[in-house]
């Protein structure tokens, strides 16, 4: 099938920008059946579905005629989810039906709503725009839509998954029964069937998904890369593919951020995409791209629908899509129209099962790769720098003459390698990474690694844990004090529910024994009241990381667990019975908080405010057991001599003027 039996506007405007033959999902649109009836398509990101509903709309409105009529109220309603993508189709069916004479408005969120009234009043044919922005239009009377003969609900599963079925119902609502009801997507869930259900009439069902749902133009690929090592491979992706754009997308707006202000500090030409920009911040970094002042674009899901640029050749998920069709829809913004593209995944480590079920659920073939090393990069740079610098070149006679004079004044050699160095310094530096080959594939899995002088540890015991309030901010200190150590001659430190073990070099054994013992005879069980022995057992398990790690324990073999006995001596019960009543003391006459140091005249010559003698009744305070939470000192307000304010009617003389 080809553009033959269209109106000549339409066939005119496709011929001009390269199209010769349809798509799939195109095709499908343009066949007999699906003339004049309801439509559910499902197709491929990037197949061409914007042209294919503005082909079935245009096609119609087309029939009588070579131009439409003056435009008045809105034949035909588009309704996308994103503003990005609705200035997308937008853009699209402005040169597809440019000779047909048709007038597109588009109202979106973010834009000036005077204005797009203005254009809804001065009339259109066809309105692209976002559900929120058109339910809005549509409540305060700016747009009619008694004329509509069309409504295309472009992503609709996007848009039920963003929360827009309210706007959504309303608009179709509102429109007349008579009219067609498109629906495109490239996923179709539950949700739109029953949608489809409800707003459709006889609806033929298009589907140009195959069984392999991984798009045939994007060449999958994943990367295996520790946690810690994210950003330094996504420098290296970067640097070794050097795509003419690439698009970076992230699961939040911190990280899009973050990400953003390393790669240009990098030296990166970056711009960054999410919730938190403005329209005109999107339409900025948007053109940068199309017009290559930027080459790298980072964004978050938000973006992932509608950006067409059509240098973009490389797309990688720096972060794990949630689902198959969030992985579609990012991959998709690339392999666009017949162009090839490359989509990379970017996997830690723990979450690789993860992503192998998500690539089996999507069915689709990703190779996995390794992340390019520094050295692969800088041979793919003196690659790429021979086949620039030996491409034939044809030079102005300015040009040739400025040659001529370094020549003179330098030599061939010189010259090339100052070539050579200016080449290599306008691009980043890689990074170099942890080769996962080399540490077992899981950076977890490598136990082998210790502090310096910790290989070979002995593990020490204390009698308190973290229903104590055991904490290693005043643990350390403790241990330097009672062992006669340093910080850095402290190992590991496990904390468990009632001990907690420490580790010390087995070379400085027994010193720390000594000082220990030492401490415990002469301070006995020192002002802590804390017992610290060796511990023949190592570190029971339960326990968790106080914060101050040094090497780590050497592996033994499991023992049984071993009860723990009491190293205190028993607390005696205490006795509640009340004495007799001759062995009890004698009951103390009342002492009154303080004793006046003299009448208060005298105490008014002699200088001494009332309530300023010391108190004489005060306990002192009660001393708490190491880890206790200090005893409340809460209680009443002392009593301030001098009465209640004097306000109002209780003040004396005449008020103030």
């Amino acid at each position: 099938m080809s553009f033959e039996n269209l109106p000549e506007a339409l066939a005119i405007a496709l011929a001009e920008k390269g199209y010769t033959e349809p798509t799939s999902v195109q095709a499908a649109v343009l066949e007999p059946e699906a003339l004049g009836r309801d439509l559910v398509v499902s197709a491929q990101t990037g197949s061409g579905k914007t042209i294919a509903f503005g082909i079935a709309i245009m096609r119609e409105l087309l029939a009588d005629g070579t131009t439409l009529p003056p435009a008045a109220a809105p034949l035909a309603l588009v309704i996308a989810p994103t503003r990005e993508l609705a200035l997308q189709v937008s853009r699209e069916l402005a040169w597809l039906c440019a000779k047909a004479n048709a007038r597109i408005t588009t109202c979106v969120g973010g834009m000036d709503p005077s204005k797009e009234r203005r254009a809804l009043n001065h009339g259109a044919h066809i309105v692209v725009g976002t559900p929120g922005r058109l339910r809005d239009h549509l409540e305060r009377g700016a747009m009619d839509l008694s004329a509509i003969q069309y409504i295309v609900l472009d992503e609709a599963d996007e848009m039920l998954d963003m929360g827009f079925r309210d706007d959504l119902e309303e608009i179709l609502d509102a429109a007349p029964d008579n009219r067609r009801t498109l629906m495109f997507s490239a996923t179709m869930p539950r949700p739109i069937a029953a949608l489809a259900q409800r707003y459709q009439h006889d609806a033929l069902r298009i589907s140009t998904v195959g069984d392999d749902r991984g798009h045939g133009d994007i060449d999958y690929q994943t990367v295996a890369v520790s946690p810690s090592d994210i950003e330094n491979a996504v420098i290296n992706l970067l640097r070794f593919h050097e795509a003419e754009t690439a698009m970076l997308f992230c699961a939040t707006r911190d990280n899009v951020r973050h990400l953003h202000a390393t790669l240009v500090e990098r030296g990166f030409a970056a711009v960054a995409l999410s919730g938190e920009h403005s329209q005109n911040e999107r339409n900025y970094a948007l053109q940068a791209l199309r017009d290559g002042r930027a080459r790298v674009c980072v964004a978050t899901d938000v973006a992932a629908r509608g950006i067409d640029v059509a240098s973009l050749s490389l797309v990688v998920h720096v972060e794990v899509p949630r689902d198959a069709e969030t992985l579609q829809h990012r991959s998709g913004r690339t392999g666009r129209a017949g162009r090839k593209g490359t989509a990379v995944i970017v996997v830690p480590y723990p979450r690789r099962r993860r992503v192998e079920e998500m690539l089996r659920r999507a069915r689709i073939n990703a190779t996995a790769t390794e992340v390019p090393s520094a050295e692969m990069i800088r041979e793919r740079d003196r690659q790429r720098m021979f086949e620039a610098l030996l491409e034939p070149v044809e030079g102005t006679e300015e040009e040739l003459e400025l040659a001529q004079r370094l020549l003179d004044q330098r030599g061939a050699l010189e010259l090339a390698v100052a070539l050579v160095r200016h080449h290599s310094k306008s691009m980043p530096e890689p990074e170099e990474l942890i080769d996962l080959s080399k540490r077992g594939e899981d950076p977890r899995a490598d136990k082998s690694h210790h502090r310096e002088g910790f290989d070979d540890t002995v593990w020490f015991r204390m009698d308190i844990g973290r229903r104590q309030n055991a904490d290693p901010r005043w643990i350390l200190p403790l241990l330097c004090r009672r062992g006669h150590i340093t910080r850095n001659e402290i190992g590991a430190i496990r904390i468990a529910a009632n001990e907690t073990f420490f580790q010390v070099p087995r070379s400085i054994e027994a010193k720390v024994r000594e000082a220990l013992q030492r401490t415990m005879t002469e301070g006995a069980e020192d002002e802590s009241g804390i017992r610290i022995e060796p511990s023949p057992e190592g570190a029971q398990g339960g326990g968790h990381s106080g914060g101050h790690s040094g090497g780590q324990p050497s592996r033994q073999p499991a023992r049984a667990p071993v009860k723990r006995t009491e190293t205190r001596a028993p607390v005696q019960q205490r006795d509640e019975r009340p004495a007799p009543a001759a062995e009890q003391p004698a009951r103390q006459p009342y002492k009154k908080p303080y004793e006046p140091a003299a009448k208060p005249a005298e105490r008014k010559q002699l200088g001494v405010a009332p309530g300023s003698e010391p108190r004489t009744d005060r306990k002192p305070p009660r001393a708490g057991r190491p880890g206790q939470k200090p005893p409340f000192k809460g209680g009443a307000k002392p009593f301030k001599p001098g009465g209640p304010k004097q306000t109002g009617a209780n003040r004396k003389g005449p008020r103030p003027r």
